[in-house]
């Protein structure tokens, strides 16, 4: 078996990298900016690089990316940082803060208003990684462009 070398940003030599970043001033409006964003990457991913993207990863990838920067304007000082990219069939969603401080999903309660949007995250993603950075941290969250062909409901595969 041939070892292939991967960068630091989980690419292999001459794997063409589709991205978009967006530095948000931390503010209530970027939000819909960065919905916006994330609808007009998926549909140049479609357009100019033939890759299917189903409208569920659309939608899920405009939910997600609408909970993980509403939570880090609610929770973090400062600007956050919006990174979209595509990685196999997967799109990976990160958002940077300044907190170091790792967000936990909250245990169920059907009293509770509001503060489900990470417990929402984590249940329509294939993947979730929170991690600590040299200054703050960044969140992960990893949706498949495609809809699962079983027709699983949520995109995490059955233990």
């Amino acid at each position: 078996m041939e070892s292939v070398p991967v960068a630091q940003d989980g690419t292999t030599p001459g794997e063409k990298v589709i991205q978009t970043t967006m530095a948000l001033d931390g503010t209530g409006r970027v939000i819909a900016e960065a919905r916006h964003l994330a609808a007009d990457f998926l549909t140049r991913v479609q357009a100019e690089h033939g890759l299917p993207v189903s409208e569920r990863a659309m939608d899920l990838t405009r939910l997600v990316v609408s909970e993980l920067v509403t939570n880090a304007i609610k929770y973090a000082p400062g600007p956050v940082l919006l990174d979209l990219r595509i990685a196999g069939d997967m799109v990976e969603v990160m958002v940077w803060d300044s907190d170091p401080v790792l967000p936990m999903a909250r245990t169920g309660d059907v009293g509770r208003v509001g503060q489900h949007g990470l417990e929402i995250v984590m249940a329509v993603c294939q993947g979730f990684e929170a991690q600590r950075e040299p200054v703050g941290k960044r969140i992960t969250a990893r949706i498949a462009l495609l809809d699962d062909p079983d027709g699983a409901v949520t995109g995490r595969r059955p233990l």
